[in-house]
């Protein structure tokens, strides 16, 4: 596991845009609770009902936009289940810079650097609203945007608050549920969106690199 973070602190070095006020370390964290997440880092987020990972692979849909495929995958240590916390284009917030509650942010996919998308095609299995992965560094759209709802009383994200993500486009909450794919992706669940806040649709981040937070000059 060890190794596993050493190899995403060296990626976070190598590939994370460090122009702006970014931090001179990455901190690696699996099971720390009170962690903040900032922009820039890279992290899973785990299915609180069914413990799964949001994951994606480059695998298209069989079915409705034929865009790469999106499920939750059952085990932990898989590198396909890491995403990017990245806020919407062009605007002045900072890598190392904490995100409050309403906050509409994108996550990128760290594998195929495409982004967390959804819009109105069918998803596969229930029916719901598909949630895909689309476009590439220089190519996204406002499907890419989700909004972050912290549960509870927190004010800014962190690593032990459940939270839910709604799709700013269609209002759809990222979702997930125990029904499971039986051939591309046997054994991974269905990950879609649903328009009503339901108990499968929370979240919680999970294992990943977490940035620190960047100090205001």
């Amino acid at each position: 596991m060890a190794i596993g973070f050493f190899g995403l602190a060296l990626f976070l070095f190598l590939t994370l845009d460090f122009d702006q006020g970014s931090p001179s370390t990455a901190s690696a964290a699996s099971s720390s609770q009170n962690v903040e997440i900032t922009y820039g880092t890279i992290l899973k987020l785990m299915h609180e009902k069914t413990k799964f990972r949001l994951h994606s692979h480059d695998v298209p849909y069989g079915s409705g936009s034929g865009q790469q495929s999106v499920t939750s995958f059952p085990n932990v240590d898989d590198s396909n289940s890491y995403w990017i916390v990245r806020p919407m284009p062009d605007t002045s917030t900072k890598q190392g810079e904490t995100i409050p509650s309403g906050t509409i942010i994108r996550l990128q996919h760290m594998r195929t650097r495409k982004w967390l998308h959804s819009h109105l095609h069918a998803s596969p299995i229930s029916g719901n609203l598909e949630v895909s992965c689309f476009g590439g560094e220089s190519e996204s759209d406002t499907g890419d945007y989700w909004r972050l709802i912290i549960e509870g009383s927190g004010k800014t994200w962190k690593q032990d608050q459940r939270i839910r993500l709604q799709h700013v486009d269609t209002g759809g909450y990222l979702h997930s549920h125990d029904k499971k794919y039986a051939r591309i992706a046997g054994g991974q669940q269905e990950v879609c969106g649903v328009r009503e806040k339901r108990a499968d649709n929370v979240w919680l981040a999970a294992e990943g690199v977490y940035l620190p937070i960047t100090e205001s000059k």
